[in-house]
């Protein structure tokens, strides 16, 4: 038809590559199956006329995008970086970034995060120097009285009830706010984190109604040190329990002092002592026995000594010395957050400093807005909330994460562009994490200063099998390195596992025993070692040469695509090998291999990859491409080379 032209002839004239010329088309909504395509005389005008800036701008510099500056500039790429971001950084426009991504196969909006390794990779090809900073955390401005000066005050303590199932955790605290909190939870099992206050003997008491040690451990690993006494609850006719165990071990690894209610005493089989006894196995020596413990017997059902328990609560806090400054910025933290169908997102907050109002402005992680209203934990309204107070706020953009800390701000302008800053930290974050403990970097850590202590979570299938994993690893311990258990369990790995060794900083153990799949996820996540053993002499040998520093990773390897040598070409670099990609894709950053026949005949890391004239990091099944292979010269027809990359193996 007159006027019509093929895509890889308007390609040529265009001078752009038939891939650029794919991409455009699809922009400006045009379906083309392949290079070999006809287009209308239409839609090649309209591609001619969207391209004529790009054709204009190469013809004056070929290899230069519009505005490139000098090679002496340099540029900061942070991890998380947006187009839009790194063309601010850079001090050009977006578009520009955005023409050299599509050079990369890489189709982007302004807003779409960046991976470190392409924003380097786009800056290094536009004449800069590139360096690698990180993100700051946006300055809050505090929005405290000026004309108030600090004075700390005594404030009420803040206390978690934890143990195992069914032993009487929310019946205790039913009995001790003379309310029926039981009766209103689904099977008379706690469904949520409720914050609630008592005043016993003129002083108040904060109590967190946790639906077990998660909770208080995943606020703990998000940062929020919220609990300042535990109350441990043991049944007397069941004793110490799996979950009353772990209980502990939370409790410890957070470093707060632990109170045990001895509960259920009213039953014809309760034996306290028993109790007091299994408790000396835990490290935790009741008075009664010349320790530190304190105990206290009760029933919770019958109202027998809570009193006792009160006043003990407050003895220790005494000891504690809890003061909060209410002349200070109100800060927080989230204790439970949810979306309410008629008022919208809500959150209990426990005020930590100053005083939070009504009309105050606030940021809750990515959450923000001004306080509409507060209720108390009876459902009143409030007007006010001091130190180690709960209050259900209402009036945020969002629902906010248990654990993100609430802070006032001066307005509303700023909460808004504090919690967007805080939601591209988040984004970042998730790009890169964070590494954590690692057996395979021990070693380093040691010579650097970093680790006196190597913090281990054992799980084994037995307890017999528990106690001499236990054992053997106790005798590895020497004057530079302790392991410190802090927590031993028998069962599979679960998430509950993995959330302890996140908050902290330990690695996982598991003999002769699995990870459950979400446990594995929650792991791969959030970094955090986690390695399991059938035979305990691979174990022990294990964790000695993480000590030695003589621990290596283990590698498996993880193709990612062929591509077959159909012709050779001679230059002063070397041959090329016109290939044409069989299957995945052929990657240059990755390693490779030549092979011919079933012989390996080269294995090393690629010096170039293009794809018609361009430069590119990768090319995809079903496209030509000529590969330059770094100090391998007698490359020949049929030669098949192969992409893959050396992966570090989980020990799951």
């Amino acid at each position: 038809m007159p006027g019509t032209v093929r895509v890889y002839e308007l390609a040529k004239e265009l001078e752009i590559s038939n891939t650029e010329l794919l991409h455009l088309l699809a922009d400006l909504g045009e379906t083309v199956k392949s290079h070999s395509s006809t287009l209308s005389a239409e839609t090649a005008k309209q591609v001619r006329e969207v391209a004529a800036p790009t054709k204009s701008n190469a013809a004056a510099k070929p290899d230069a995008a519009p505005a490139a500056p000098a090679a002496t500039k340099a540029v900061e790429v942070i991890p998380g970086m947006t187009v839009r971001e790194l063309a601010e950084a850079m001090g050009i426009g977006a578009p520009a970034i955005q023409k050299r991504l599509m050079g990369m196969r890489i189709m982007a909006s302004v807003s779409q995060t960046l991976d470190i390794d392409v924003a380097t990779e786009v800056a290094q090809k536009m004449g800069y120097v590139v360096t690698e900073g990180v993100r700051k955390a946006p300055k809050v401005e505090r929005h405290a009285p000026a004309s108030r000066k600090s004075n700390p005050i005594s404030r009420p303590p803040v206390v978690t009830i934890m143990g195992h199932v069914d032993h009487g955790k929310t019946t205790l605290l039913d009995a001790i706010r003379e309310t029926h909190v039981t009766d209103q939870e689904f099977g008379g099992i706690t469904q949520h984190i409720g914050a609630y206050q008592v005043e016993w003997d003129g002083r108040r008491i904060t109590f967190l109604d946790t639906p077990g040690h998660a909770a208080f451990t995943a606020m703990r690993a998000r940062g929020a040190q919220v609990t300042d006494i535990v109350v441990l609850v043991v049944a007397a006719d069941d004793g110490i329990m799996p979950q009353t165990v772990e209980a502990i071990n939370h409790a410890k690894a957070a470093g707060v002092p632990i109170i045990v209610a001895v509960n259920k005493i009213d039953r014809e089989d309760a034996n306290p002592d028993r109790v007091l006894t299994q408790l000396t196995s835990y490290e935790l020596l009741a008075e009664a026995y010349g320790g530190d413990t304190m105990t206290v017997n009760v029933s919770a059902k019958k109202r027998q000594n809570l009193d006792d328990l009160l006043t003990g609560i407050l003895v220790v806090a005494e000891d504690l010395d809890l003061t909060g400054d209410p002349a200070a910025t109100p800060t927080g933290v989230v204790i439970e957050s949810q979306l309410d169908r008629g008022r919208g997102p809500i959150a209990t907050v426990l005020v930590q400093q100053g005083i939070l109002k009504v009309g105050d402005s606030i940021i809750a992680g990515e959450a923000y807005g001004r306080i509409k209203a507060m209720l108390d934990d009876k459902g009143q309204n409030i007007q006010k909330a001091g130190p180690s107070v709960p209050a259900v706020v209402l009036g945020l953009s969002q629902v906010p994460s248990a654990g993100d800390t609430m802070t006032v701000v001066k307005d509303d302008r700023t909460a808004r562009q504090l919690a967007a800053e805080a939601g591209t930290i988040a984004r970042a974050e998730r790009i890169s994490k964070r590494q954590r403990v690692t057996l395979a970097d021990l070693r380093r850590q040691l010579t650097e200063g970093e680790t006196k202590v190597l913090n281990a979570i054992i799980k084994a299938d037995v307890d017999g099998s528990l106690e001499a994993v236990k054992q053997s690893l106790e005798q590895l311990s020497d004057a530079e390195v302790k392991i410190e258990f802090v927590h031993g369990g028998v069962g599979n790995i679960g998430q509950n596992d993995v959330l302890l060794a996140r908050a902290s900083g330990a690695v996982v153990i598991g003999f002769n025993v699995t990870v459950d799949p979400d446990a594995r996820t929650m792991a791969q996540d959030e970094s955090v070692d986690v390695r399991v053993y059938n035979i305990i002499y691979e174990l022990i040998e294990d964790v000695r040469k993480a000590m030695l520093g003589q621990l290596e990773p283990v590698y498996e390897e993880i193709s990612l695509g062929k591509a077959e040598c159909r012709q050779v070409f001679r230059t002063p670099r070397g041959p090329v090998a016109g290939s044409y990609v069989l299957e995945g894709k052929i990657t240059r950053s990755a390693d490779a291999r030549v092979l011919r026949g079933k012989a390996e005949v080269w294995k090393g890391r690629l010096q170039s990859l293009r794809h018609v004239k361009d430069d590119v990091r990768e090319v995809l099944t079903g496209y030509e491409c000529g590969i330059l292979c770094d100090g391998f010269n007698d490359m020949q027809v049929g030669d098949i080379i192969e992409s893959y990359e050396m992966k570090e193996v989980p020990r799951f």
